[in-house]
């Protein structure tokens, strides 16, 4: 080859729904109702520990954009 290279676009769109607010939420809320239908075992385990996973950065970003939260002085 001449040393010719294509350059690849990747598709690019915009998210109609926030990560932070409403589609980690959603993700969470139905790993949590695929963790009631599985038995006690392994794969519940791994779903509940996944569901915690995620639950953390909603946590965080919570903490870090509470009202309440005052800079110190």
């Amino acid at each position: 080859m001449l040393g010719l290279y294509v350059m690849q676009h990747r598709q690019r769109f915009k998210q109609s729904i926030a990560l932070r607010e409403d589609r980690l939420s959603a993700s969470i809320s139905a790993m949590h109702e695929r963790a009631d239908l599985v038995a006690p075992g392994p794969e519940r385990d791994e779903l509940l520990k996944k569901t915690r996973q995620a639950e953390t950065p909603v946590e965080i970003d919570g903490c870090a954009n509470s009202t309440e939260l005052q800079p110190l002085k």
